[in-house]
């Protein structure tokens, strides 16, 4: 009986040790996994922080893309304005290139004066000009 008793107690004691080795392996198994767990979170974390700054950059840039595009809205409407107001000149001044060319061409066709042929040519000389320069615009 005792050695019966002594066989049952080492059967218990092997599977005792035995479930300890098994739990101690799992132990070890759940430990390697949560520091697997551990790295990822670290390392999600770090892609969120760059991602972050990244989006930070593309809002700036963004920003600053509307300010400059809105910057160049105002200089497109302000050259617009310029430009209408030198074609506005520029039909100005043919309209009296007209008004002196139809009161000097009779006189060129007669005897006039060499005055009135000096005005002529430059006046023609002067609206020639002008409307190179315009041209260039």
């Amino acid at each position: 009986m005792v050695n019966q008793k002594l066989t049952h107690l080492r059967t218990e004691a092997d599977d005792a040790v035995a479930r300890a080795e098994e739990a101690e392996a799992k132990n070890k198994k759940f430990d390697q996994l949560l520091l697997e767990k551990d790295q990822e979170v670290a390392s999600l974390q770090h892609r969120l922080s760059v991602l972050e700054e990244e989006l930070d950059s593309a809002e700036k840039n963004g920003k600053e893309t509307v300010e400059k595009s809105r910057s160049l809205d105002v200089k497109v409407e302000h050259l617009e304005r310029q430009l209408l107001r030198v074609e506005q000149e520029r039909d100005e001044w043919e309209r009296k290139y007209e008004v002196i060319r139809r009161s000097i061409y009779p006189l060129l066709g007669s005897s006039c004066s060499i005055e009135a042929q000096e005005k002529y040519r430059a006046s023609k000389a002067e609206l020639d000009e002008l409307v190179k320069s315009m041209e260039s615009i």
